[in-house]
C-alpha cells in the first residue's frame, strides 16, 4: 500500500427528501469537495444521515465520486463512506468501492481516512495499484 496525504474543502448542500425518508427523521445532503495534494481531484455524492443531537448518537452513509488525477494518474473511483457515533464516539470507514477505477486508476483499491485539524479538512489516503503497463 501506498499512503498519501493532503487537504480538502467540502460543500454539504441539504437536498429534499422523500416523504416516506422524511418521517423517518432522516437528512440528506450533496457532497461537493476539492482534493488538493498527490490527490488533485473533484468528488461529487450524495449523503444520508440521521442524528439524535440530544444524545450525540446517529449514523451516515454515502457515494461519493472521485475525478481527477492520484499521483499523476487520471481516472475517476468511487468512494463508499459509513460513518457512525454513539453518544459522542465517532467511528468512520471511507473505502475505494471494488471494481470502480476508471481510466488510468483501473484496479484501484485502499481506504480514506479523514482528519479535521484547527477547522481544515485532511486525507490519508491508502492504496494500491496495479504497475502501469
Amino acid at each position: 500500500m501506498t499512503t498519501v496525504s493532503g487537504e480538502f474543502s467540502v460543500k454539504m448542500t441539504p437536498e429534499a427528501m422523500s416523504a416516506v425518508a422524511a418521517e423517518t427523521g432522516l437528512g440528506r445532503m450533496s457532497l461537493d469537495k476539492q482534493y488538493h495534494g498527490p490527490l488533485e481531484a473533484s468528488g461529487k455524492g450524495e449523503m444520508l444521515a440521521f442524528m439524535d443531537r440530544a444524545l450525540m448518537s446517529g449514523a451516515y452513509v454515502a457515494m461519493e465520486l472521485v475525478q481527477g488525477t492520484l499521483e499523476g494518474r487520471r481516472g475517476s473511483f468511487l468512494l463508499h463512506h459509513t460513518g457512525t457515533m454513539e453518544r459522542g464516539a465517532a467511528g468512520l470507514a471511507v473505502l475505494v468501492v471494488a471494481d470502480s477505477g476508471r481510466d488510468e486508476l483501473a484496479g484501484l483499491s485502499g481506504k480514506l481516512q479523514i482528519r479535521i485539524e484547527g477547522g481544515k479538512h485532511y486525507y490519508d489516503f491508502d492504496y494500491a495499484l496495479p504497475a502501469v503497463a
